[in-house]
């Protein structure tokens, strides 16, 4: 762990006016802590915006104030804090860090940070981000009202497979329900966020007829064909989870192409393989049992890369 609440809460009260945000392609951690923590600030009378260089998910439509969420100027924009949000890198906030100037802090919680900040709250231990702006705000003294909870409850709810995944501990289950006592209503964020468009459904079959078992039935590998990344389902994170829960399965690997960019996005998930270290082996970083990267080229070119070091990392730990 590095830094306080204590520390953030200082930095919070120098300013006068606040900047939020957090990383492209949003998850329910991103969305929800960063709106948590506007809240909690325009509660405390501050002077505070949100900044997101990318679109906004559907799925969290009922999370409040998203209205307030705004694409970063186009020009610099001299500022006295900007706080990143659920992001271990500088670059992951696309132009949002590039266009401020001024003071920064970053709040946390993954093992691959790389220290960017003027002030760091990171804490690798926690399953979320959310729980650290939990922990700020109960710190603080502040109210956390029903509005509150539902983002915080979200973020990590979302960030623990619905407290399934091996990050779901003791403190985590005891934030949850401390939310749950500040408003949060379990069911109505789960039908919410898991409720299903046929176009989903559809994307998820297409996806499926990819999927090919390799280093006898270690690995698992999907892709998301390059017509439908992004034109027929916002969301294809959650489609990991069905290699990754075949039987006998160690990782599980999701390529996800980009035609435009002449990219790949790999998304890994393991049951005992530290992925965090492979991701940052491959430029990307992340947690010990989920993690990514970004590797330029086409899927020809990466897929055999990356499927080559995922065989090597299972061989170098004896698994």
């Amino acid at each position: 762990m590095r830094g306080t609440s204590a520390d953030a809460l200082r930095e919070l009260a120098r300013a006068r006016s606040v900047i939020l945000t957090t990383h492209i392609n949003p998850d329910g951690d991103a969305l929800g802590s960063m709106v948590a923590l506007f809240l909690f600030l325009r509660q405390r009378g501050t002077r505070v915006q949100m900044w997101l260089d990318d679109d906004l998910p559907g799925m969290y439509a009922f999370l409040p104030e998203l209205d307030k969420i705004v694409r970063p100027p186009a020009a610099c924009v001299q500022g006295e804090l900007i706080v990143v949000l659920d992001a271990g890198d500088p670059g992951r906030t696309g132009g949002a860090w590039t266009h401020f100037r001024g003071r920064s802090l970053n709040i946390d919680h993954h093992l691959s940070n790389s220290d960017f900040a003027d002030t760091s709250v990171i804490d690798e231990t926690v399953a979320a981000t959310g729980i650290l702006i939990l922990r700020l705000i109960e710190e603080a003294g502040g109210r956390i009202d029903r509005e509150m909870a539902t983002c915080l409850y979200t973020a990590i709810a979302t960030d623990c497979g619905f407290f399934r995944y091996a990050n779901t501990d003791a403190p985590t289950l005891h934030a949850a329900a401390r939310l749950v006592t500040y408003g949060a209503e379990p069911h109505t964020i789960s039908e919410q966020i898991q409720t299903t468009p046929l176009s989903k459904i559809t994307a998820l079959s297409r996806v499926l007829d990819t999927l090919e078992v390799t280093d006898c039935g270690k690995v698992a590998a999907i892709t998301v064909p390059a017509g439908i990344a992004s034109a027929d389902v916002e969301d294809t994170e959650g489609f990991i989870d069905y290699p990754r829960n075949i039987a006998g399965v160690e990782v599980a690997i999701m390529f996800k192409p980009s035609a435009e960019k002449e990219t790949v996005k790999i998304s890994f998930r393991s049951r005992r393989l530290n992925v965090s270290e492979l991701a940052q082996s491959l430029g990307g970083g992340g947690h010990a049992r989920a993690a990514g990267c970004t590797l330029k080229g086409n899927i020809g070119e990466v897929r055999p890369r990356v499927l080559g070091r995922v065989l090597e990392a299972l061989r170098e730990s004896g698994l």
